[in-house]
Order: structure tokens, then C-alpha cells, then sequence
């Protein structure tokens, strides 16, 4: 007798209309991220469209929303991916509900509301600490090189850019001598009435790379001009509030660009940054400051500096705006210190732990020796730390600084065989800080949605041990056991 199998007609049309509900199990991903956009305020959205009922119907913003939103949740960030869940994800074909918006209206969507988007990370963490996911106990912070839509290869220095600019003006001079010199010869030819040569095809290549050359010469000379106007403007006010002269030497003042300075001609806003594995990327540094508790971020930002100092007061400035209070503890690596930032965020009530100097594994707990309030004051800034540092509370603390922050660069990112955010989509520091935006507001909403599913998850069964002894005369060993 021949097996039997279950019926399979996948021509079969349906003969009652499908329910979508019936399609994906209660917890899954999509109705999950349907749940969270039925609670955000959908008015920043729907308020730049026209009241007047003109023009042809527009996709819902709460449709395109919840679409963008599912697909970062599923670390797709561009368009045309986002396009093809409507069709090949049953997720996002729920969430469409039928629609199927192409990869140009998703992208003119995002463009404009790029502000609105970047708000809902705000909202993410609020919607995390209405959930009891953020204690600001602790906060750390830390900076990550995210690649730029840019190679490095099409960079080039200051110094290279004067050399180019010199040989292809003298270039061009050449062709138009030459020019000139073929004009006269046809005109004696075949009269001035008759039409000339075209103008060479290398000639317009390289007018249009000499113009480039010169937009981003004028750019590094103009940041660098800036530059020192900062820092004679820092040295103006340093010396207006002091009584005795600055020590040290005076600040190059040179408005000059260093030869090396330079600068992308695919994304200009990108910078050359060292990585964390010691390779120079094309990229931005992408920071962000994470509460203890659940990884939640509660702070994110995206410079072109690939220095971590001037944004440990920002980072702790917005912590305080998206949540409405302040951290008790906020810290940070040696790559943070400077005294600026240790008086700044202690001025606002916040106990800070940097540390000056790179924290070697393996150091001895050798509790130094304990000194009184106005002992400590009177200590210079980084003596200060230093002492804060060495403390066994602040050892202990301070210990925990890259459990709590540097697993949230590594979750984001991915790892090799399972990419996540490998580098940003868009040009530009405008968009790329948008990007960083969605991308951190994405991390907030997965840990939210892990919570509340392991919140109405019923309890584990409890654990057994089973006590057994490792050899005669030794204490017994505890192993737990599973059920």
C-alpha cells in the first residue's frame, strides 16, 4: 500500500478571502512592531501634507512607518530591500495590508521626514523607560568607526591637491594654445566663415576634475581658516580670564591646510579614520551612551572627528533630554578624558569616571590611601581621576564600562556571518546622522520587543542540583542540573 501524503495544490485558489491574522503566529516580529507604532505620535508625519485635500492620495504615514521600522528590525535599511519585503516577506505583506509601495516613494518618504524619523529615537527611549528597561544607575559611552559611502581611494591630500591643480591647468593652457594655433591654420585653410574643431573630450574631463580639485582645495582651506579662528578665539578668552601669562607655546596659527589634510570627492563630509583594528577606513565616528541595565541607548551621535573628547558633553546632555533626568555615574575611556569634561558634567550634579590613563589588564587592587572631601577638591583634575579610578568602588564600576557599551557596537554592526549594519547607505553628514539615528532607534525597539515577549513568557521551570564530590577529602562541587 503506497504512503499516503497530506493534499498539496498550491495552484488551489482560496475560496473564502484569507485572514492576514491567520498568517503569522501571535508574537511575531511584524504585529509586534505594529503594537509599538500605535503608540507613537504620528503628527509630525501627517502634518506636512496638504489639509486642503488636493493632490493625488498618499500612502499612509502610519503604513510607511511601521514599513520602515520592520525593516530595520530585519537590518534593511535600503529602499528597494524594503520594496521587495511588500512582496516576498508575509510580515511586511501584513503590515502593506495589500499595498505595495515601489522603492521611490519609500525613498521620497524618508527624505521627507528625515527629522520626524530621527525623532523616534527619542521616542524609543522613552517607550524602554516606560518599560522599566533604563535605571541611569550607570551610563557608558563610547564611539565606533562606521565606513562612509565613500573609498578612501578616491580621497586626496592638500599637497597632492596643489600638484594636480598645476599640472592640469598647465594642461589645459597646452590644449588651448594648440587650439588656437589649428584655428589659425584652418582659417587660412577654409575661410573664417566655416566652423572650427570640436573641443577635445580630454579637455572637458579635465576642466571638470581640475573644477572638483579646486572645490575641495577651497573647502581644506577654508576649515583649516577656521581652525585657527577657534583657536585664537580660545586663546583671546583663556588670556581675558586669567591674570598671569598662558604657559606653554603659542598655537600654530597657520591657516595654511597641512599637506596631508584630506578630503573626499564622493562624500566631502567623510573623514579618514584609523579603526579598531588599526585600518584606515573612509567613515564617520558614530557615538552613543548606553544605560546599564538592558543596553538600551539613551544617547547617540555622529561627528566627523575622529577624536572622542568634544562628545562626552553632548552625549550626557542629550541622555538627560531623551529621559527627563540625569545618570548618576557617566562613563567613559581615556579616549574621553580632558578636565573640560570631567568639571562640565560634574557641574551638572553627575559623578564622572574617566580615566586618564589606559587601564592595563592584570593591575593589582591596591586601594589607595583615603582622603577627605577637601583633600580630594583641592587635587587637580586629572589627579582627581586618577584617585577616583584607583578606589576599589570605582575599580568595580568602572570594570563593568565595556560590558555595558561595547556590546552594543558589536550587536549592531554584526559580526561575518551574521552582517548587520556594515556601513551607511547615504552621503553626507545631514543623512548619515539620520541613519545613525534609525539604526539606533532599531537596536532600542529589538531589546524592547525581547522584554516584553520574556515579560509574558510564563516562568521556567525551577532548576534541580545534584551534589556529588570530586575526590575523597575534597568539599563537595554543586553542579546544576536541567530539568
Amino acid at each position: 500500500m503506497a504512503h499516503e501524503f497530506r493534499s498539496y495544490t498550491p495552484d488551489q485558489v482560496f475560496l473564502f478571502p484569507p485572514s492576514p491574522q491567520d498568517w503569522l503566529p501571535k508574537d511575531h516580529l511584524a504585529y509586534q512592531v505594529l503594537d509599538i507604532v500605535s503608540e507613537l505620535d504620528m503628527g509630525p508625519f501627517k502634518a506636512s501634507y496638504s489639509a486642503d485635500g488636493r493632490g493625488a492620495p498618499a500612502y499612509s504615514p502610519v503604513m510607511m512607518v511601521t514599513l520602515l521600522l520592520y525593516g530595520w528590525c530585519r537590518h534593511v535599511y535600503s529602499s528597494r530591500k524594503v520594496a521587495a519585503l511588500c512582496v516576498d516577506d508575509l510580515g511586511a505583506r501584513v503590515i502593506a495590508a495589500g499595498n505595495e509601495p515601489d522603492y521611490r516613494s519609500i525613498n521620497l518618504f524618508r527624505l521627507r521626514h528625515g527629522a520626524a524619523l530621527s525623532a523616534l529615537f527619542k521616542a524609543s527611549v522613552q517607550l524602554c523607560q516606560r518599560a522599566g528597561m533604563v535605571s541611569l544607575v550607570h551610563v557608558a559611552i563610547d564611539g565606533s568607526k562606521v565606513e562612509a559611502n565613500a573609498s578612501k581611494r578616491k580621497a586626496m591630500s592638500y599637497g597632492r591637491m596643489v600638484q594636480e591643480e598645476s599640472r592640469l591647468q598647465t594642461e589645459i593652457d597646452e590644449f588651448f594654445r594648440r587650439a588656437q594655433e589649428e584655428d589659425a591654420a584652418e582659417d587660412a585653410l577654409y575661410g573664417s566663415d566655416e566652423s572650427g574643431p570640436k573641443v577635445p573630450d580630454e579637455l572637458c574631463r579635465r576642466k571638470s576634475r581640475l573644477a572638483k580639485i579646486r572645490e575641495a582645495k577651497a573647502a581644506l582651506e577654508a576649515e583649516a581658516k577656521a581652525a585657527v579662528e577657534a583657536k585664537q578665539k580660545e586663546r583671546a578668552d583663556k588670556e581675558a580670564n586669567s591674570d598671569k601669562p598662558l604657559p606653554g607655546a603659542k598655537p600654530d596659527l597657520d591657516p595654511t591646510p597641512k599637506p596631508t589634510a584630506q578630503r573626499s570627492f564622493t562624500d566631502p563630509d567623510s573623514r579618514i579614520m584609523k579603526g579598531a583594528d588599526g585600518a584606515f577606513l573612509q567613515a564617520y565616528n558614530g557615538q552613543a551612551a548606553v544605560d546599564e541595565d538592558h543596553q538600551v541607548i539613551v544617547g547617540c551621535v555622529l561627528t566627523q572627528d575622529s577624536n572622542d573628547k568634544r562628545q562626552f558633553v553632548p552625549l550626557v546632555e542629550q541622555t538627560i533630554a531623551c529621559t527627563g533626568a540625569k545618570p548618576n555615574v557617566a562613563m567613559g575611556d581615556p579616549g574621553f578624558f580632558s578636565a573640560e569634561n570631567v568639571t562640565e558634567t560634574e557641574a551638572l550634579g553627575i559623578t564622572v569616571l574617566i580615566p586618564p590613563d589606559k587601564q592595563r589588564h592584570g593591575t593589582p587592587d591596591n586601594p589607595p590611601p583615603v582622603l577627605s572631601a577637601e583633600e580630594l577638591f583641592a587635587l587637580p583634575v586629572i589627579e582627581r581621576m586618577r584617585y577616583a579610578i584607583s578606589t576599589r568602588e570605582g575599580r568595580d564600576a568602572y570594570r563593568h564600562r565595556k560590558s555595558i557599551v561595547e556590546p552594543v557596537f558589536g550587536q549592531a554592526k554584526g559580526s561575518a556571518g551574521n552582517p548587520g549594519f556594515i556601513g551607511f547607505l547615504r552621503r553626507g553628514l545631514t543623512k548619515c546622522t539620520e541613519e545613525w539615528h534609525w539604526l539606533c532607534t532599531r537596536h532600542n525597539l529589538m531589546k524592547y520587543i525581547r522584554y516584553r515577549i520574556a515579560q509574558q513568557a510564563p516562568p521556567k521551570p525551577p532548576r534541580t542540583t545534584k551534589t556529588t564530590s570530586r575526590r575523597p577529602g575534597c568539599a563537595s562541587l554543586t553542579i546544576p542540573m536541567a530539568i
